[in-house]
Order: structure tokens, then sequence, then C-alpha cells
């Protein structure tokens, strides 16, 4: 997994993954600040260009201190920024990482935006990286999600009791994970969910 920390661009025929850039604020600033689409993230809703601001400066710091390589979901029909996803707790030595801190605008919910993404990400990590474990979690309230990651092919592991502080809330954690040697079933699930119309996560 040599030169994990590098932003590739992961083109397909919905959605284009590219680094996160300022540019892209001006298109994220609606679900960032949507209270339903942030509900469970670690921040936001976020009101005003100096949140956003603050928000893209924290997601670079963590880049260039390789914690984290976050992506704009930008849709290609468009050309708009429509979401934003990451990797995570990168570990070369290791062979894993993590897909997280993901959002995608109200609109693009259960639409096949989502479901892209997550194969262009999945495909990068197993078939580029060479990862051998790729992890995603949720907050355990958050069910729509859960059942997301679920419809992925992603195994569910456990739940961590009282994990995390977001937002003042101290949340359960609940964890999924898809394993090198279950890939290829998770990418032939993945595209046929594309081939369908409305096909989404």
């Amino acid at each position: 997994m040599a030169g994990l920390v590098d932003a590739p661009t992961l083109v397909g025929s919905h959605v284009r993954l590219e680094p996160l850039a300022r540019r892209h604020l001006a298109d994220l600033a609606a679900p960032l600040g949507d209270e339903e689409v942030c509900r469970y993230l670690f921040w936001g809703p976020l009101s005003g260009a100096a949140e956003l601001d603050a928000w893209f400066e924290a997601a670079q710091t963590d880049a260039r201190n390789g914690l984290s390589i976050p992506f704009a979901t930008v849709e290609l029909a468009t050309g708009r920024a429509v979401g934003s996803t990451r990797l995570l707790d990168l570990a070369p030595r290791d062979r894993r990482v993590e897909i997280g801190s993901t959002f995608v605008a109200r609109a693009h919910w259960r639409s096949a935006v989502n479901t892209e993404a997550k194969l262009l990400l999945l495909r990068h990590c197993f078939e580029e990286r060479g990862c051998l474990r790729v992890a995603l979690k949720t907050d355990g309230r958050n069910l729509r999600s859960q059942a997301a990651i679920e419809r992925l092919g992603a195994r569910r592991e456990g739940t961590l009791r009282a994990h995390l502080n977001v937002k003042g809330f101290q949340r359960d954690t609940v964890y999924f994970s898809i394993l090198a040697e279950e890939w290829p079933a998770v990418r032939e699930r993945l595209a046929a969910r594309l081939a369908t119309p409305r096909a989404g996560t």
C-alpha cells in the first residue's frame, strides 16, 4: 500500500471522486448546512463562510498529517459536488483502511451517486492499494446508514458501547468490514445495483 496518502481521482459513470479542494465549498454549503444530512456526523450543520472554511481547513490538516484522504463526490451530469467521503485509519503495514466521514445531499440519497462512490473507493482500496480489510462504522442510532452499509455486502462485526462523544452525546459505534476475499462478491453486488434504475445504497 505504498503511497496510501496520495489522493487519486476516481472516475465512474455517474460520479467522480476527486481530492477535496476549496472550489468545492460553494456546492457543499447546502448539504453541510442541512441538519438531517449532518445529524450523525461529527460536524454541522454548518452556517456561513467561516464555519465552512474551518471544516475545510480541518480536513486539509488531517490530510497533511496522513490521517485521512478527503474526497469531493462530484456528479458527472452536473459537474457539481454533491457530497464528500474520506479514507481514514490509514494503516499500510496492516493493509487496512476505513471509509468514513461520508455525506451526500439528500436529493441523492438512495441513488447511484453513493453506490458508485463506494464502488470506486472499494475498488481503489482492494485492487490498487492492496488492502486486506476495509472497515466502515456508523452511529448506533443511525439505522439508515447501517442498512445502507449492509446493502453493500459488508459484514457487521459488532458494537463498541459508549465509544465516541459526538456533539455532546456519547454514542455507540457499529463496525462493519469487507475483506479482500469478499471483495469480488461485493463488487458484483454493487455493479448489479448500478445496473438497475434508482440504484442506491
